[in-house]
């Protein structure tokens, strides 16, 4: 089965023709929408990289890692979910290309993996946090926080490189 009917009828929306910026008076949507969503993801991706650089024993090895991630990761979520509201927007502007264009998918599946990889940590390594939480982590958390850390700089390294491969 084919996405391409579904994909251009929502690339034909109207709201999707004002984010591209096809009506009068809407040539200025689409960069707000993508400078907003670049914004929240520099949020989404500091925070993250808080929490790994912690993980990592590379920065604030004072602070606990339970106090840390309950402190950072409800930020992280709340800009996780503007980032995915504006990239959608995104997205439906021009569904068809950005559907098939590799680097998204790339993205994509760095984002992927990546939320495996926080599922992983949060069943495994951090239910046992009250043992290594104020001390240096165990392999395998250090090991989440570096595969966390790669996937992430993925996720913006292909992010960035979609628009410059959109037609």
């Amino acid at each position: 089965m084919s996405l391409t009917p579904l994909l251009a009828a929502v690339k034909a929306w109207p709201i999707s023709a004002m984010v591209r910026g096809d009506l009068p008076g809407t040539e200025w949507l689409f960069p707000i929408i993508e400078t907003l969503h670049v914004i929240a993801l520099t949020f989404v991706f500091g925070s993250i990289l808080m929490v790994d650089l912690r993980l990592l024993g590379i920065a604030a090895r004072s602070i606990p890692v339970s106090r840390l991630t309950a402190e950072i990761l409800p930020l992280t979520w709340i800009a996780w979910g503007a980032a995915a509201i504006f990239g959608s927007l995104l997205f439906i502007s021009n569904a068809t290309a950005y559907a098939g264009n590799l680097q998204f998918r790339l993205k994509f599946l760095c984002m992927l993996l990546a939320a495996v990889n926080m599922a992983i940590f949060h069943l495994g390594a951090f239910r046992r946090v009250a043992l290594w939480d104020s001390g240096q982590p165990p392999l395998s958390a250090r090991l989440a926080g570096a595969l966390s850390l790669a996937l992430w700089i993925g996720v913006v390294f292909f992010g960035r490189w979609t628009g410059f491969t959109m037609t």
